[in-house]
């Protein structure tokens, strides 16, 4: 089974933040899978709208949200462990299709009268699968003898009564049902990995054949109701917009801007944690593409002073949180006096406030916190802004679909992503002036040369992270030296939820560790991590 973390309820909530669009979704049933937000992702590339909900959604509460289907994730329970999770059976009599994967398939044949055994077989990893006759309407069209991505122990060996058995492999007769008449299906693998060879055509064919929901989720819907939902929150008040260089805010920003005009303002705080030159590059790339006014804050000082002699990772992330807001309410304060025709406080504040970020802050019963950005788990509790966050319920790649239909230019949408926290996060031990700068040597000796290998988009990103706290011995002109090591972080990702690393060729690897234990004093050491995601997270803290 796949474990992890429910979908979080975000612990400040505005109407904006609320509902991303007013078309009726496919519901997530989330039962802990890893790969929750996968299927969700997985049924957005479908053209359809998404959103997870807990399994202890109630019938009630499934037709109050008036959903065009549902799909039942993993998760790695056994149904038959003391408080496994379950789902209210009424579910399946509200006439939604409704599809099963994994856990999910099993609870939908226990629950419909099916039978779920403890065979003493697992199945994991790639597995051969063979369709029975045509397929029916849920693998139509696919070949009889397929590869799929199984993770299970348990494995139903009878239908339910009235469901037709779709697929088997070498030790599961049942590997996939469905019943038309109720438009209930169900497969034991996992269609939403890309291990799964036809899997994003099993869902597609729940989707669009079985549940007939059109595919009519894109940026353009997205753009059009984000700007009425901004209209109608912010009315003629003024907003100010955290800017930070990145994709996220800088399509939210612009979202905002197309809303309410001039009544944003962007501001830029340069806290000291920014990559060589980025107070620059953002000032030049991001107002000369959309005209929006930027303001920017220096708090390099306030923000090293608030993190002397913090070497805790979470303690870190909420302080620059918490500095971050504090520097809005100054330059919100400053604007006021500025303004002096009405003097009114400003009162929404805009954040590029992802999906990813709050999955892995741990809002909502049962989730795990992962790490708290910046955005999320380290707000200050007196948070004196109502938030405007319209990228909350999306993806990176639905964002930077959204930027370029706005009409960002690549330099902006095609960044690679870069945390919040900035460096502060990639220094292993306590934050300070001369660390940060060693570390900005090497971090742009790196992106130099991924730059001239031509390897800017075949990437996710690259984190470079100083091990302050860590040092080796080496031997540099000569004599006995004792270095701090600097690690690379190269990652391939679709979203931030999973990821693995990136294979660099080895000559680039050994140009960069030349330049950087040559170029950058206090460094005689350069590591690779070669962690996936999971185990790993991608930022080291």
């Amino acid at each position: 089974m796949l474990p992890a973390p429910s979908a979080p309820t975000p612990p400040r909530r505005f109407p904006i933040s609320e509902k991303a669009t007013s078309q009726r979704p496919v519901l997530v049933v989330d039962f802990g899978a890893q790969y929750a937000q996968l299927i969700a992702r997985r049924v957005r590339e479908a053209g359809v709208y998404s959103e997870i909900v807990p399994h202890s959604i109630t019938a009630e509460e499934v037709a109050a949200k008036n959903p065009t289907g549902i799909v039942l994730s993993g998760g790695p329970s056994s149904v038959y462990e003391e408080g496994a999770p379950a789902l209210d059976s009424k579910i399946f009599d509200l006439g939604v299709p409704t599809m099963g994967i994994c856990y999910g398939f099993q609870v939908m044949a226990q629950s419909l009268g099916g039978e779920v055994a403890h065979s003493g077989l697992r199945e994991y990893g790639s597995t051969g699968a063979t369709i029975t006759g045509d397929g029916g309407t849920l693998l139509a069209g696919q070949p009889t003898d397929q590869t799929v991505w199984m993770s299970h122990g348990d494995q139903v060996s009878k239908a339910p009564e009235g469901f037709e058995v779709l697929a088997s492999t070498g030790s599961t007769a049942v590997a996939a049902f469905g019943n038309d008449e109720r438009k209930l299906y169900g497969v034991q693998w996992h269609p939403e990995v890309k291990h799964s060879a036809h899997g994003q055509a099993v869902l597609e064919n729940f989707l669009h054949r079985a549940a007939g929901i059109p595919a009519d989720w894109n940026p353009g819907n997205v753009i059009a109701e984000q700007v009425d939902n901004i209209r109608a929150q912010v009315g003629s008040a003024r907003v100010i917009c955290g800017l930070s260089g990145g994709v996220d805010s800088a399509v939210a920003a612009a979202l905002v801007h197309k809303a309410v005009g001039d009544q944003l303002v962007c501001v830029f705080v340069d806290h000291g944690l920014l990559r060589q030159d980025e107070r620059r590059q953002v000032e030049e790339d991001y107002v000369a593409s959309t005209g929006v006014r930027l303001v920017t804050v220096d708090a390099r000082e306030q923000f090293l002073t608030a993190l002397a002699g913090v070497t805790d990772p979470e303690q870190k992330r909420k302080i620059i949180g918490r500095e971050f807001i504090r520097s809005f309410e100054q330059a919100e304060a400053d604007l006021v006096r500025e303004a002096q025709a009405d003097g009114e406080p400003i009162r929404f504040l805009v954040q590029g406030t992802l999906y990813p970020d709050v999955v892995e802050s741990g809002g909502g019963t049962g989730t795990a916190n992962i790490k708290s950005h910046h955005n999320v788990g380290g707000l200050p509790e007196d948070l004196q802004f109502e938030l405007v966050e319209p990228l909350r319920t999306l993806f990176k790649d639905e964002v930077r679909a959204i930027g370029s239909e706005l009409g960002l230019p690549d330099v902006i949408v095609q960044r690679q992503p870069f945390p919040g926290p900035g460096l502060g996060i990639r220094i292993v031990g306590e934050v300070t002036a001369e660390r940060l700068e060693l570390l900005k040597k090497a971090d742009s000796i790196v992106r130099e040369e991924l730059t001239a290998a031509g390897l800017d988009r075949e990437i996710w990103q690259c984190p470079v992270v100083l091990l302050a706290d860590v040092r080796s011995v080496g031997v540099q002109g000569d004599g006995r030296t004792y270095g701090h090591p600097i690690v690379l972080r190269p990652v391939s990702s679709e979203d931030a939820m999973t990821a693995d690393w990136t294979r660099l060729p080895y000559d680039l690897l050994a140009r960069i560790s030349n330049r950087i234990t040559n170029e950058v004093d206090g460094v005689n050491r350069v590591v690779l991590d070669v962690t996936s995601k999971p185990p790993g997270t991608i930022e080291w803290e």
